[in-house]
């Protein structure tokens, strides 16, 4: 392999003529520019036509495992640095397991993490780009950090914080896509890389050919707003792998997001009945694609055997889970070790000391029909009196029955083997990556735990919003006073359920808030007031001593309606939220859709929703502006401000608001809330819609 790898000239801003870095174990086309100091990690694929040019902007660093795809170009600019996760100056850094493909730009200064995807013709120039972002096709990312985990869609272009603060999460299907595209391009690294050696193709060629096709590979359909699928496929096979089923890569993938190890075993048939399970290899890695790769070495090493993963919680020293994902028959996929899953109500073991288990009361059974009818995952969690006061929950055996009697003896099974503890099952929707349900099913006196209270399992199973919990279910683990949110906030809630607006939450500790920079918390499932309400609670019960705030979302419009801080790390209120630092839209305002009158237009008030939203903005500081857009500019979000505000008294603000009202009447009016401090909005609410 001849690499043109070439040192970086002599000029006035670099005398030091560094040459390329490129471990062993990449694979380099031969036609390719890599020029100056440029850092070529371990296992990296660089396709043909591409350019790799660390002459003016410089140094450059590739992580590992990832792929450099036909005619991409990097280079960067001489002046301008980010920090690499080595915590030195970089013009490029690329991390590792990510996909640069066809085409794409990634001009320095400019940072893209771990485990990204950067879609054809895209191009990031003086950006970050997090670990974990999908970029599709023909996007533009210039001057602003993308969060970390955010999905940017073809054809966007995002050049101002706030647009990219607000970009929807990465789903299942994108990270699947993803891995998918890094499976692919190691099999090509390797290939290519025995291609001239006989002794290395040989095995591939001798090979066995695998039954079924490949899994077809799920993308995002932009304009219909749901999966789609590339290649036609059907077999259920993992991700760029031939071995491990959907199902054992989505559990692999939730133990690497709680920070767990994870390790192998396999015994045969005799060892297996024996239960004297063998380990394979250790897995040092942590990052997802090569704990699969190796997984697959020691299935395919141990083929005929029963294999199985085993989660390890090194801080405990303990394991959290045992998953079969080999059988001797060629089964694959997930099953539960034969010594840790009771399969039947009457193998359940008895619980200690002669105490009797709490058995799932009629209200669970609801909840756990409702959950695995609408293909939830379900988990469960336990916790002593202590832990459980400190809201520190330990992950337990997951349900792997999908018939509801199954799932319920399972239930019982391991309430019974919690004695004396709270034990709760835990709703997951695997391809949103959240939780919809926490229930607590026994408490430490040996009750059930599901408190008695109706259910709402039944009632939401026709709502098409998603599970609706009961108000018990989402109850904050802590032992002192839980917090409660205001009644301008269940005001607030109130309104946004009733326009049919999802709600999320984001929290930010201090020095995040600052730079407005919010990490995505759980969404509010509830579609009921009391349960939307008890959800919250438990959520800002979960992040002391933080910022959080709630989220308006409307889902069509795919815009943010509603900011709105519910507690600062100041508080002096044991949790009870702050006053509000962003409001609802004006729509949640009336009972009705109509706008609020102004005194100067038809003779009425402004609403007092508006007026009490205006006031808490005058009291904390903020500066007053408004703005107004005919119904095709706010439909292309294009505002024209009114005449500006600059008196902070507040019959001067209403003045001008009115003012503003009468002029655009028959149009959509808005009032801006200004932090100058920190030179960013904090309102923007309608407070006039046009008849």
């Amino acid at each position: 392999m001849v690499v043109r790898g070439l040192a970086a000239p002599p000029t006035p801003w670099s005398k030091s003529l560094s040459k390329p870095q490129i471990h062993s174990s990449a694979y380099v086309y031969s036609d390719i520019n890599v020029i100056g100091d440029v850092r070529i990690g371990e296992n990296v694929m660089i396709a043909p036509g591409t350019s790799i040019r660390a002459d003016e902007g410089t140094p450059f660093s590739i992580g590992a495992r990832t792929n450099i795809q036909d005619g991409v170009v990097i280079h960067g600019l001489e002046q301008g640095r980010v920090i690499g996760d080595d915590g030195k100056d970089y013009s490029v850094w690329v991390g590792g397991s990510t996909s640069i493909t066809h085409m794409a730009l990634i001009h320095g200064p400019a940072y893209v993490g771990d485990n990204c995807f950067i879609g054809f013709r895209s191009t990031v120039f003086n950006a970050r780009v997090n670990k974990g972002c999908i970029v599709m096709m023909h996007a533009l990312i210039q001057d602003v950090e993308i969060p970390p985990g955010k999905y940017v869609p073809s054809g966007a272009v995002i050049t101002t914080q706030q647009q990219a603060d607000r970009l929807p999460n990465v789903q299942a299907a994108d990270v699947e896509f993803a891995s998918h595209v890094i499976g692919i391009n190691q099999s090509l690294r390797s290939g290519y890389r025995c291609a001239d050696d006989i002794e290395c193709i040989r095995p591939i060629r001798e090979a066995p050919a695998q039954k079924g096709t490949a899994k077809p590979v799920p993308i995002r359909n932009e304009a219909a707003g749901n999966g789609t699928h590339v290649n036609g496929g059907s077999a259920a096979v993992a991700i760029g792998t031939n071995y491990l089923s959907a199902d054992a890569v989505e559990q692999v993938r939730q133990l690497l997001i709680q920070g767990y190890r994870i390790g192998t075993e396999h015994a045969d048939q005799r060892r297996f009945r024996a239960s004297a399970w063998t380990s394979c290899k250790p897995i040092s890695a942590s990052r997802e694609p090569e704990v699969l790769a190796a997984l697959e070495a020691c299935m395919a090493e141990h083929a005929g055997d029963y294999v199985r993963i085993v989660g390890i919680d090194t801080k405990a020293k303990r394991r959290v889970a045992e998953l079969v994902i080999q059988r001797p028959d060629g089964k694959s996929g997930i099953a539960p070790s034969p010594r840790r899953v009771a399969n039947s109500a009457a193998s359940a073991p008895k619980a200690a000391q002669g105490q009797s288990a709490a058995p799932a009361g009629a209200d669970v059974v609801g909840h756990v029909r409702h959950l695995l009818s609408q293909g939830y995952h379900i988990g469960t969690e336990y916790a002593d009196k202590r832990r459980f006061r400190a809201g520190a929950w330990t992950s337990g055996k997951s349900i792997t029955a999908r018939r509801d009697s199954d799932a319920i003896s399972e239930i019982n099974a391991i309430i019974a083997q919690h004695p004396g503890e709270y034990v709760r099952l835990v709703g997951i929707d695997p391809k949103a990556k959240r939780r919809v349900l926490e229930l607590v099913v026994q408490r430490a006196d040996g009750s059930n735990g599901s408190g008695g209270g109706t259910s709402s399992a039944a009632s939401s199973s026709n709502s098409s919003s998603g599970y609706s919990a009961p108000a018990n279910a989402h109850r904050p683990a802590a032992g002192g006073t839980s917090a409660v949110v205001g009644s301008d906030v269940a005001g607030h809630v109130h309104s946004l359920l009733a326009q049919g607006f999802q709600i999320g939450t984001e929290h930010a500790d201090k020095r995040r808030f600052r730079a407005s920079a919010w990490t995505s918390g759980k969404s509010v499932t509830a579609r009921r007031d009391g349960d939307a309400i008890s959800e919250i609670n438990a959520i800002i019960a979960q992040h002391p001593g933080e910022y959080v705030r709630l989220v308006g979302i409307d889902a069509k419009a795919k815009r943010r309606v509603l900011e709105l801080v519910v507690q600062r790390p100041d508080d002096k209120s044991n949790g009870k939220p702050a006053a509000a630092s962003y409001s609802a839209p004006a729509a949640s305002a009336h009972s009705s859709s109509a706008p609020p009158a102004a005194r100067s237009g038809s003779g009425g008030p402004l609403a007092s929703e508006v007026v009490s939203q205006v006031r808490q903005l005058l009291a904390q500081g903020h500066q007053i502006a408004t703005e107004h857009a005919d119904k095709r500019r706010f439909r292309a979000n294009a505002w024209h401000s009114c005449a500006p505000i600059s008196t902070t008294r507040e019959a001067e603000v209403f003045r001008a608001l009115e003012s503003c009202i009468a002029e655009h009447a028959g149009e959509y009016v808005r009032v801006i809330g200004i932090d100058t401090k920190a030179k960013r909005r904090v309102l923007e609410a309608v407070i006039q819609r046009p008849s």
